[in-house]
Order: C-alpha cells, then sequence, then structure tokens
C-alpha cells in the first residue's frame, strides 16, 4: 500500500520500435547519449530524478538565496546535525563535488584508499587525485545467487592485506558505501560498519562514509540484523554514521532533491581546510553551488527520508519489482537491494564474451523492446575491475506505480524470450579518461 498520492503528473510516450531502433543507433549504442522524450520508462539512475513532497515544494519559496550566512543553511545544518549527527557541513551543488572536495584534501599521488565497493565518480576523484581506488568486498559479493543479508559489507581481512603490503601510511582514508551500490545496492551492518571504523583507526586513516543511500541501509538493519527490530530507522541511521568521521552525500538519492549534495565533518581543521578547497571548486561554504530554496528542500528531505512510511514503501517498491522479474525467470542478483533491482546478463546473455559487453548489451535490448532506459556496471563501466555483468534499474523515488514496474518486468522477459539473438558490442570511440568511459563512449553490434 503506498504512502502517497499524486499531486501532479507528466505524460509519458513509449516511441514507436522503429524509431528506438533509429535513437539507439544514432546513439552510438549509449543510453546516456538517449533523449529523455524517446524514453518511456527511465531507471538510468535515482539521482535526482525523484518526485519532492508538498513540503518539500512549500520549503523552495522560504529560500534565502543570501551569499553568506543564509538563513536556509542554517535550517541545512541543523538537520544534518539532528538526522545525522554531525556538527560541520560544507553543502556542494552534488555528491561527485562533495568527493572534490573531501577526497582533494585526503589523498595524494602514490596513496592507497579501500572502499567497500567504489563507485564510478569515487574512483574516478580518487585516480584523479593520484591515489589508488582498492576494492575490499565481502565473501560472497560476487555470487549473484548467494542470499547472505549484508552482501555490501566491507572486507576488513581484505582491507589489512592491502595494509600489510602497501605499508599503512599510504592509506589516508577508509571509504564504506551504504548502501553498496556497485555491489547491486547491498545493504552493510552496523557490526560491519563497527569493524571498519576500528580498522581505519588501526591504520590512523580517516573513516568516510558514502551516505547517499544512508536511510535504506538502515531500514535493512532494522530488518535483518539482530538487535535492532525494535529500533526506529532514524536511530539507526544516527547509529551507524556515529562511527565516521567524515561523510559524502548526493542529496539527489536520500536527501529526496534534485539537486544538491554536502560533505560533514566532525574534525575541525580538516573542516576548515575543506571549506577553502570548496570555495575554490564550488562556491561559498555556505551556499556550496546550490540555491537557498534547493537548500531547503534538502533539508526537509532528509528528515523525510528516515520517516517509517517513505522508507519502507521506497524498499518494498524495489523488492517489487524483484519479484516481477523473478515470476518471468530473469536472472536477477540477490537478495533485491534498495534503491535498484539488478539484472544478471552474464547468465542471460552467457553466450557473449565479456569483452563484448553483454551488460551494454542487455542495456540496448531493454531499451529497444520497450523503451526502458537501465545502466550497465559491469566490463563497460568498470574497465580493468573484477566484476559482474549486471545491469541497474534504478527505481526513482515516488515516481512510478506497479504498471511501469509491470511494464519493465515484461520487457525483461521479451529480451529474455529471444536472448540467443543478441549479439555482443564494441567500442568505436571512448574519452581519455577509462574510469567514466561510459558516460559517452560509443559503441557498434560486433
Amino acid at each position: 500500500m503506498r504512502s502517497y498520492k499524486a499531486k501532479m503528473v507528466e505524460p509519458i510516450t513509449l516511441p514507436p520500435r522503429e524509431r528506438r531502433e533509429e535513437v539507439l543507433s544514432e546513439a552510438g549504442y549509449n543510453v546516456f547519449n538517449i533523449a529523455a522524450e524517446d524514453v518511456y520508462i527511465d531507471l538510468l539512475t535515482d539521482s535526482g530524478t525523484g518526485t519532492m513532497s508538498d513540503a518539500q515544494w512549500a520549503a523552495l519559496f522560504r529560500g534565502d538565496e543570501s551569499y553568506a550566512g543564509s538563513r536556509s543553511f542554517g535550517r541545512l545544518r541543523e538537520a544534518v546535525e539532528d538526522v545525522m549527527g554531525f556538527p560541520r557541513v560544507i553543502p556542494t551543488h552534488q555528491g561527485r563535488g562533495a568527493e572534490n572536495v573531501l577526497y582533494g584534501c585526503l589523498v595524494e599521488e602514490g596513496d592507497v584508499v579501500p572502499n567497500n565497493a567504489h563507485f564510478d565518480t569515487t574512483r574516478a576523484h580518487i585516480a584523479n587525485q593520484g591515489g589508488d581506488p582498492v576494492d575490499c568486498p565481502a565473501e560472497g559479493a560476487g555470487d549473484p545467487t548467494d542470499g547472505s543479508p549484508f552482501k555490501g559489507n566491507f572486507s576488513v581481512e581484505r582491507a589489512r592485506a592491502v595494509a600489510d603490503e602497501v605499508g599503512a601510511e599510504r592509506i589516508p582514508a577508509v571509504v564504506l558505501t551504504i548502501t553498496n551500490n556497485s555491489t547491486a545496492g547491498q545493504p552493510v551492518s552496523v557490526e560491519n560498519v563497527r569493524k571498519t571504523a576500528a580498522f581505519a583507526e588501526e591504520v590512523d586513516a580517516t573513516f568516510v562514509i558514502d551516505a547517499c543511500r544512508f536511510a535504506e541501509n538502515a531500514y535493512f538493519v532494522k530488518r535483518r540484523e539482530d538487535g535492532y527490530a525494535d529500533r526506529s530507522v532514524a536511530e539507526i541511521a544516527r547509529e551507524q554514521l556515529s562511527y565516521a568521521d567524515a561523510l559524502v552525500m548526493s542529496g539527489k538519492k536520500e536527501a529526496l532533491v534534485n539537486i544538491g549534495g554536502f560533505v560533514a565533518l566532525r574534525d575541525e581543521a580538516l573542516f576548515e581546510w575543506a571549506k577553502q578547497r570548496a570555495i575554490l571548486y564550488e562556491g561559498f561554504p555556505t551556499y556550496g553551488g546550490m540555491s537557498g530554496r534547493d537548500i531547503e528542500a534538502m533539508a526537509v528531505g532528509l528528515r523525510e527520508a528516515v520517516e517509517p512510511p517513505y522508507v519502507e514503501d521506497r524498499v518494498e517498491q524495489v523488492a517489487e519489482l524483484g519479484r516481477l522479474l523473478e515470476e518471468r525467470d530473469v536472472p536477477i542478483y540477490r537478495p533485491v537491494g534498495g534503491h535498484a533491482a539488478y539484472l544478471d546478463a552474464g547468465r542471460l546473455f552467457s553466450h557473449i564474451p565479456g569483452g563484448e559487453f553483454p551488460g551494454q548489451s542487455l542495456v540496448c535490448e531493454l531499451y529497444r523492446e520497450g523503451g526502458v532506459r537501465g545502466v550497465e556496471l559491469g566490463s563497460f563501466a568498470f574497465p580493468g575491475a573484477d566484476r559482474l555483468e549486471l545491469v541497474r534499474l534504478a527505481i526513482p523515488r515516488r515516481t512510478y506505480g506497479r504498471e511501469h514496474l509491470e511494464h519493465v518486468a515484461e520487457t525483461a522477459a521479451a529480451v529474455r524470450d529471444r536472448a540467443e539473438e543478441v549479439s555482443g558490442l564494441e567500442i568505436v570511440s571512448e574519452p581519455s579518461t577509462a574510469e567514466l568511459r561510459h558516460f559517452s563512449a560509443e559503441l557498434a553490434p560486433v
């Protein structure tokens, strides 16, 4: 049962199949190059694509656009401290702006940064600073059929082996992404957060949590981790973040807004350093590249994100898409994560070699078949990394209904029915930054 009703609608249209064929070719078989008007159900990302609440729309009208010291910033600072427990915050235009500010302060040439699994922009920012981003996923994370409840966990054992190999002095930061986007949106247990924090202290590193889906993670903890069933999502969220020294946050996820992000810090010296970098790249530290009205909406959204009706509805809708796909024998990564269902392109297109990007082929076939746009998170998005061939179907928050999800599942089933007819792809042009090639590279059928 949905906990909200619609107060505004936007018409969408499924382009004819002939048009979809043309669009794929014109886009170089890269759905990032497809215009939104040519997409029917857009599951490319849940970042900034959701629907704001009436309270957030109302908050826009009281936005204070003062360059320095705006009242809107004060309300964001209060929300971050109340919801997340961090007293110092620097707003940024979005999550990658926060990464640029923080990792620009922490990471230098030759450093090594362990993470449960780096996402694309995180990996690129660390590499851009001359660092080496190293994934330390939990055992079982690479098995799409493993039913373990916290497959997003950080492997302290793997990270300790990295520290022994390179030297603890080369590890300036340890990063934990909750939920773990690169591992199919899998949650991280509070126990694992504590262990990761202890490891960071052991190697004298700053413990950073990428918190863009912190409320979804807290909901999974409530449902799956011993000792938390009677705790509220808000209480769990504060506890899991309490072990971190710093946060990076894309407000476009669980601050429920269309733009914005922030860095939150405990250490005053690092805060002052990060503020100077923010001035250089983002703007004055009380607006950080955002308008006052967007800051107001983000302050409201942070509080809404930990409310039981919202977060339960959010996670259960994603689970619903997972059930619809499984009912149609479409192979997916299990268990279903918090923000997206992940299709297992490696199993579906087992006849396509990894070098011919089976995940990207599936992305193209979903668009060709039903105008559905997803994103590949496999060998195309993460060149050189040991990743499963997955396709993420990220559901925008408070946007689509069951009929839309049924169309997505039927589309995936239709692709499954003709899987053997699908061929792979090859890259015909790509940017010099390999970590970000999936945003703009062009491909062609093999």
